[in-house]
C-alpha cells in the first residue's frame, strides 16, 4: 500500500516530534492521540473518508470547522474540549509547515481557525463544615472505605489535580517528618507539598494495610488502585467522590457546593489556605501555579465573600424614615439663594 504524506507525518509528530523535540508529557500526547483519533472517525463516519487514504492537502480549514462542529453537536463535546482538539490539530500543523513548505498556505490558514471563547465558571469549594462532613462519608470499617478516606483527604491536603492524584507512586509519598508528596504536574512540572501530621497518620496506617511499609519492590506501584489492582482513573476518582457527595445530601444539602468535582477540593483548599492568612506566593507553589496572577483567583473570590457578608451584617435603613428632602423649606430657600 502506498504511504500518503499524511501518514508519515503523523508517524513523525507522534513519534518524534511531540516526544523528542517538545519532550511533551504522556498524558498530553495521548490527548493529541484522541484528537485525531475522533478526526478519523469523523472521516469515515460523515465524509467517507478512508483513513489510509487522506492526505494533507484533503485537511482544508472548511473540514476542520465541520469536525469542530461535529464534536459539539454529535459528540456533546463542551467549548474547552474543542479548543483542547484544535490546539493539537494547530500544533500538527506547525510541524507540516516545517517538514512541507508546500503547505504552508494552507497550515496559515488553519492555524487562524480561532479558539472558542469560554465562558467563565463560578468556583465552588466546601465550607470547613462541609468539608469536615465529606471526609467523615466514607466507612473506614472496611478497607474500600480507608482507601476512599485516605484519597479524598491527600486530594485536600496536598491540592493535588486530579492526574496528579491519580499518577501518584509509593516512592512520592514521605511519612517521616516533616511528610510530604511529590506531585507531577503539567508540563512535567514536579512539586514537593508538605502534609499534615494527621494526614500522614492516616496515609501511613493505609500504607501499613496495603503492606507496603519499608518495602523496595513496589515504589513505582499506584498509591490508590481499583479492584483490578490498577491505578484509579480520572472517571474513578469523580465517582467515589460523587457517591460521597450524595450520601451528603441525606444529612445536610446546605453544605455541598452548586458543583463539585475532584478539582473542587483543590479550590477548597487554597481558599481555606488565603483564609487561614497564608500568603499567595506560598499557595502558589503548594497549587504549582506558573505565576501569583493565576493564584490571585482565589484572594478575588474570598473578597466577593466578604463583600457578601458585609452586606449581610449592614442593616439598610427604612425608605419609610429617610426624611424628604423637597418638604424642608429652609434647605430649598438657602439653594434658592445660592443660583440666585
Amino acid at each position: 500500500m502506498k504511504e500518503t504524506d499524511f501518514a508519515l507525518h503523523i508517524n513523525g509528530f507522534f513519534s518524534r516530534y511531540l516526544p523528542g523535540q517538545r519532550n511533551l508529557s504522556m498524558n498530553t500526547i495521548t490527548s493529541y492521540r484522541d484528537a485525531f483519533k475522533l478526526f478519523l472517525l469523523f472521516c469515515e463516519t460523515e465524509k467517507t473518508m478512508k483513513a489510509d487514504k487522506i492526505s494533507i492537502s484533503d485537511l482544508t480549514p472548511g473540514l476542520l470547522t465541520e469536525y469542530l462542529a461535529w464534536l459539539e453537536r454529535i459528540r456533546h463535546c463542551g467549548v474547552r474540549t474543542r479548543n483542547q482538539r484544535l490546539a493539537a490539530f494547530k500544533s500538527f500543523f506547525h510541524y507540516v509547515a516545517s517538514m512541507q513548505p508546500e503547505h504552508i498556505l494552507n497550515c496559515q490558514r488553519i492555524l487562524d481557525l480561532p479558539m472558542k471563547k469560554v465562558a467563565s465558571r463560578a468556583m465552588t469549594y466546601f465550607s470547613p463544615e462541609g468539608l469536615h462532613l465529606l471526609l467523615s462519608q466514607p466507612d473506614t470499617s472496611n478497607p474500600k472505605g480507608r482507601r476512599d478516606h485516605a484519597l479524598l483527604v491527600l486530594l485536600y491536603d496536598t491540592a493535588a489535580r486530579v492526574q496528579e492524584i491519580i499518577d501518584l507512586r509509593i516512592r512520592d509519598v514521605r511519612l517521616e517528618q516533616p511528610a510530604t508528596v511529590t506531585l507531577h504536574g503539567k508540563g512535567r512540572k514536579t512539586r514537593v507539598v508538605p502534609v499534615t501530621a494527621k494526614t500522614a497518620s492516616i496515609m501511613e496506617g493505609y500504607f501499613q494495610e496495603k503492606g507496603w511499609i519499608e518495602k523496595s519492590g513496589i515504589l513505582d506501584f499506584s498509591v490508590f488502585m481499583n479492584n483490578r489492582e490498577c491505578k484509579l482513573s480520572r472517571a474513578g476518582v469523580a465517582y467515589i467522590l460523587s457517591k460521597y457527595v450524595k450520601s451528603m445530601s441525606i444529612e445536610s444539602s446546605h453544605h455541598i457546593p452548586e458543583s463539585v468535582s475532584p478539582h473542587c477540593l483543590r479550590h477548597t483548599k487554597a481558599v481555606h489556605l488565603l483564609r487561614s492568612g497564608v500568603p499567595l506566593i506560598y499557595i502558589r507553589d503548594i497549587l504549582g501555579h506558573a505565576s501569583v496572577i493565576t493564584t490571585e483567583i482565589y484572594a478575588k473570590v474570598d473578597a466577593e465573600e466578604k463583600r457578601k457578608a458585609l452586606e449581610d451584617a449592614y442593616e439598610v435603613p427604612s425608605q419609610d424614615i429617610i426624611p424628604n428632602w423637597e418638604k424642608d423649606k429652609g434647605l430649598m430657600s438657602w439653594l434658592s439663594e445660592l443660583c440666585g
